[in-house]
């Protein structure tokens, strides 16, 4: 199938500033945000925005998961969040006809409240730790329709890892290497060029993390075809939304990983 254009064209630096100084200067309103409990297994944790308790009919899903890495890099699952995540959100309302709702949902990997979300961000899946109970959950997931978007892990040992726990919850898995003329890279926005979108680190000069040099856009596909897991691996697309609004990110990063997270979004919806 193939979405309508639904969204209008992003020009370089489109509106990156305006909504990012709206996630800056989002306050709570005097009550507590909506994820607080959560916040201190963020990376990069923000206010509510007024109508964070506002209903949408959609939601950016981050997913919550254990790692053996947590105590030492601190909750894994919560890189990049929930800044980048808010970035995100605001820049799909804006661009899109979606009623995306301004926060993210936490989703945890052992919950039922999974089916309810039917696209995922998860991040550093590299080190994840999966019990039976919460691969269960997961092939329920994708069984029912459900689409996952993975990103910020690096190098073979993290790719091993996260494959392995692939390979449990979809036994009969395969992985493709994505090319720009796959329909993921033309629903929303024609893609026809891809390059590494690197984390906060090009700032220094090192457009790659932990020995993850060359980059890499894969899926996990059923046997119809359809992507169920859009992979970017060795690169860091949430950093690309958590700076956008920082000067010194380079905007051209900001730019693909923006068009790279519509383009998720709306295959899955309509996929």
């Amino acid at each position: 199938m193939t979405a309508r254009r639904i969204v209008v064209p992003l020009l370089a630096v489109l509106a990156l500033g305006g909504v990012a100084a709206v996630v800056r200067a989002a306050q709570s309103e005097g009550r507590p945000n909506r994820w607080a409990q959560y916040e201190r297994e963020m990376q990069d944790p923000v206010d509510d925005p007024p109508d964070a308790r506002v209903e949408g009919e959609f939601a950016v899903g981050r997913l919550r998961f254990r790692s053996p890495m947590d105590r030492f890099r601190g909750r894994r699952w919560g890189t990049d969040a929930n800044k980048g995540d808010r970035i995100f959100s605001a820049m799909l309302r804006r661009l899109t006809r979606m009623d995306v709702r301004s926060i993210e949902q936490i989703v945890d990997v052992d919950s039922d409240d999974m089916y309810n979300w039917p696209w995922l961000f998860a991040v550093a899946v590299g080190d994840w730790e999966l019990n039976d109970s919460e691969v269960a959950h997961l092939r329920k997931y994708f069984d029912r329709g459900g689409f996952m978007m993975v990103d910020d892990f690096h190098n073979e040992r993290e790719w091993r890892d996260f494959a392995n726990g692939i390979m449990r919850i979809v036994p009969n898995s395969h992985f493709v290497e994505l090319q720009t003329d796959d329909s993921i890279f033309h629903t929303a926005y024609d893609i026809n060029e891809l390059y590494q979108v690197s984390g906060l680190n090009i700032l220094y000069g090192m457009p790659y993390e932990r020995g993850g040099i060359v980059p890499h856009w894969r899926g996990v596909v059923d046997e119809k075809g359809r992507i169920q897991v859009a992979i970017d691996f060795n690169m860091d697309v949430g950093d690309s939304w958590e700076w956008a609004d920082y000067p010194p990110y380079p905007e051209k990063l900001s730019s693909l990983g923006m068009r790279m997270g519509v383009n998720y979004v709306i295959y899955a919806m309509t996929h």
